[in-house]
């Protein structure tokens, strides 16, 4: 019972945090239309990637949940320190590595 719950609490935490950060998002629209014999077909599809902008309210939420930082140690604060770091830096990676996509496409 309690890893379930850890589980769920894994699993709600990575939502927030993708939704604090922001993410890109596939949207898929498929038209289907009859053939000649009369069966269904994929007539057409269309792959949208929407941004879908960070979110403060998220990031708000995940800071609330957190623990308070007056409660930690110096020795937990630097490793909350490196961690966020970590995350912005990965954040960072990924937002030039879309840039660079983008060049790529539109010369």
């Amino acid at each position: 019972m309690k890893e379930n719950k850890k589980n769920i609490d894994g699993d709600i935490n990575s939502a927030l945090l993708k939704k604090a950060l922001g993410f890109d998002a596939k949207e898929i629209v498929e038209e289907y239309a009859l053939d000649s014999e009369g069966e269904v077909k994929l007539s057409k599809k269309k792959v949208t990637v929407k941004c879908v902008p960070p979110d403060v309210s998220a990031l708000k939420m995940l800071m609330d949940l957190a623990a308070p930082l007056s409660s930690l140690s110096d020795e937990e604060l630097e490793a909350e320190k490196q961690r966020l770091l970590n995350i912005l830096g990965q954040s960072e990676k990924k937002k030039k590595e879309k840039t660079n996509c983008k060049k790529k496409r539109n010369p």
